[in-house]
């Protein structure tokens, strides 16, 4: 249920109280005398592209001496092109795409053609976290993500990679910072961002908190959003510090589904990319509750060891709701619609959706010579458990619509089961990795993690007997990870690595014989050579020839969910980040991927491409400091993507698109306060494309949004 009211009014009360703290926090400033604060204090810096990341190891490391294929977004990247959510900022790696990413429902995406697992590939503060909502921007300084095999890095993990969400922490100057913003389809939205130190200057806080009415680009999949963060740190002492952070967010909005192919065989036609198939006068929204509790505690020995204890615990609630489109009874199609646009809807839901994981990790790392060698060495172990508690989802037939002429049907009755726990993880894991300076120009790092698996997954009941059907693991699995980097010069860095990596089994879908049954955990290799270089102390471009094998899974044709077969996807990126002028900002992403199916047994499948994945993406990003007018920038970005398989056969392919999105900017004083104005328009030519291609729940596509209107302001005190 839209709450427009309370979100205008928490918009308005932010604006006020950013204006009122304004004055006061200049009046502490002048008062208050320099003083000197450890390098782990946030300073708000505004530059461009980052230059260092964490996500590919244990610490904060130069991407030029990473052997990983690594991108990242700052903050100001976010705000300067209005990104809020992931599905936004994904855009902007051409290695990344959708996968079911529904609007209104869990952000859902792939890594060089591999979906990334909700439960495992995302962290924060490089712990993992469930992606099952949308995951706030508000309280994040960067999002970084590690494109590949991240089995030494983060043990249980999809093969594509890791997103990891840095949180922003308490700044060492005051911070005051207001943003609000709008579209033209009537969404509003507010934000606050507070940092500094208290008077006893060990302290530091940053508070976040945003509202948000929102109307999607496709018609009633309107909603609201509201949350609030805080990080606090506490200098200890000079070697000491304890930092503490927590979040809350509610949001509730209407799901929006796809479409099926007419007759299971062809591409629907004449539709509107806004179009809503969940536009039932019972549809009600999607509504969750999420929270992070996050906890890290840092001691320097002396200059070359350190040790960090850091844990998270995070908290999930999901009531959910669909008058979902899904087959055609009349033509006997559990995959598909009716040749003339006719659908069955399904009355879904599924209420008291539990989850509730916690992560810790415990790290020392130092650095020394033996051996005539400097080594920078780390070690640890992390633990990792989760639980989930769901019912039997109601999933009933409501009766027929059109997708070009919609039916109103009766709401049937749809019980949801009791809630029970039915699904639980724990991970236990030691590793350690040593980098060895082989010389001036030669590094070699060498890692290994092992870790003990266990998973116990409860199916739908028996319909003869009622018991549960339980499927269940317990293995343990060692990870290398090595890497060999070559620095022919200070600004050039060449490496191979090799890597394995970890991914659960995936669970049987809606219809399977084995319906969700869980397959036992499964393995993948990685052999990855890349040459980085950094034209400029602003500019970095490089170039990376992957290739991944893992076990592929499918239905068969007895109608099991089964793992058979092979994978194997090679690729190219391509990359290029920076300032190439003092004036000219540019970002450039691409990636060739071939992709190849093997070992079925099934001649319709062997040999084809994996599904929604394009053969070649790219994204271009500009961004021009006009000189005539100081403060006026403007930017533009291409983004390409080329046809997809629809099914694992590959008889129905998808075609590719172009998008062009344009923006600008206008820095400012009024009074006293720096402003930004920044207006933006994506999907400039209002071109139609289907942007997600899914091979989830029998095959789904989703629409790209039509062209949009966005404009927001930005105040600074």
């Amino acid at each position: 249920m839209s709450t427009p009211n309370l979100s205008v009014s928490v918009i308005a009360l932010a604006i006020l109280q950013a204006f009122s703290a304004s004055a006061s926090a200049a009046a502490q400033q002048s008062e208050q005398s320099e003083q000197s604060m450890p390098e782990v204090i946030v300073t708000g810096s505004r530059g461009d592209a980052a230059t260092r990341a964490s996500v590919a190891g244990f610490g904060d490391a130069p991407l030029l001496q990473t052997p990983a294929a690594v991108s990242v977004l700052t903050r100001a990247q976010m705000q300067d092109l209005q990104i809020r959510s992931t599905s936004d900022a994904m855009k902007f790696d051409a290695s990344v795409g959708d996968a079911y990413n529904a609007v209104g429902y869990a952000e859902q995406f792939s890594i060089r053609g591999f979906q990334l697992d909700n439960s495992s590939s995302y962290r924060k503060d490089g712990l993992a976290i469930p992606a099952d909502t949308q995951i706030p921007l508000e309280n994040k300084e960067r999002v970084e993500v590690l494109k590949g095999l991240s089995g030494f890095q983060a043990g249980v993990a999809a093969p594509g990679g890791l997103v990891d969400y840095i949180v922003k922490r308490p700044t060492n100057t005051a911070l005051r910072s207001v943003t609000v913003a709008a579209s033209e389809r009537g969404t509003l939205y507010g934000s606050i961002d507070l940092g500094g130190r208290f008077e006893d200057r060990r302290f530091g806080y940053r508070i976040n908190a945003a509202a948000e009415r929102m109307r999607s680009y496709i018609e009633g999949a309107d909603g609201n959003r509201k949350f609030v963060s805080g990080a606090f740190d506490w200098q200890i002492s000079p070697r000491a510090l304890l930092q503490l952070d927590a979040d809350y967010q509610d949001k509730s909005q209407v799901s929006a589904p796809g479409f099926q192919l007419l007759g299971g065989t062809t591409l629907p036609s004449g539709v509107s990319g806004d179009a809503m198939l969940n536009n039932q006068a019972w549809s009600r929204p999607v509504a969750t509750q999420s929270s992070n509790i996050g906890l890290r505690f840092q001691y320097q020995f002396n200059p070359e060891w350190s040790a960090t204890l850091s844990a998270n615990r995070h908290s999930f609630k999901r009531d959910d709701y669909t008058a979902f489109p899904s087959g055609c009874t009349p033509g006997g199609l559990y995959s598909g619609f009716c040749a003339n646009g006719d659908y069955d809807v399904v009355n879904y839901k599924s209420l008291g959706e539990k989850k509730s994981p916690l992560a810790a990790q415990a790290l020392i790392q130092g650095k020394f010579a033996a051996a005539g060698l400097q080594h920078a060495f780390t070690a640890g172990a992390s633990y990792f458990q989760r639980k989930d508690s769901f019912g039997d989802y109601g999933w009933v037939l409501a009766g027929t619509s059109n997708i070009y002429r919609p039916v109103m049907l009766a709401e049937p009755d749809a019980p949801s089961g009791p809630v029970s726990e039915r699904r639980s993880e724990h991970e236990r894991a030691v590793f350690a990795q040593d980098i060895l300076t082989l010389s001036a120009q030669w590094k070699l790092h060498a890692g290994l993690r092992y870790v003990q698996v266990r998973r116990s997954q409860v199916a739908r009941s028996d319909e003869t007997t009622g018991a549960f059907i339980v499927s269940s693991s317990d293995e343990g699995f060692a990870l290398p990870n090595l890497a060999l980097v070559y620095n022919p010069r200070d600004n050039v860095a060449v490496y191979a690595a090799y890597s394995q990596g970890l991914e659960h089994g995936g669970i049987a879908p809606l219809g399977t014989a084995n319906q969700d049954t869980a397959l036992a955990p499964g393995k993948s290799k990685q052999v990855e050579i890349g040459v980085k270089a950094e034209l400029s102390r602003e500019l970095m471009v490089s170039a990376t020839v992957f290739q991944i094998k893992k076990g592929l899974e499918y239905t068969d044709a007895d109608n099991y969910f089964v793992r058979k077969g092979q994978v194997r996807n090679l690729g190219l990126e391509l990359a290029a980040h920076g300032k190439v002028t003092p004036d000219l900002s540019l970002g450039v992403s691409a990636m060739a991927l071939n992709t190849q199916q093997s070992g079925t047994g099934l001649s319709d499948t062997d040999g084809k491409r994996l599904t929604d994945v394009p053969a070649f993406k790219s994204s271009v990003y500009a961004d021009y400091a006009v000189p005539q007018l100081a403060g006026l920038k403007l930017n533009g970005t291409w983004l390409y993507s080329g046809k997809k398989a629809f099914d694992k056969e590959n008889t129905v392919m998808v075609g590719g698109y172009h998008l062009l999105n344009l923006g600008a900017a206008y820095a400012t004083r009024i009074g006293a306060t720096a402003t930004i104005f920044r207006a933006n328009v994506d999907n400039a030519l209002n071109r139609f494309y289907w942007r997600d291609v899914t091979p989830e729940l029998g095959g789904y596509l989703l629409p790209g949004a039509t062209r949009t209107f966005k404009v927001s302001a930005q105040f600074d005190f």
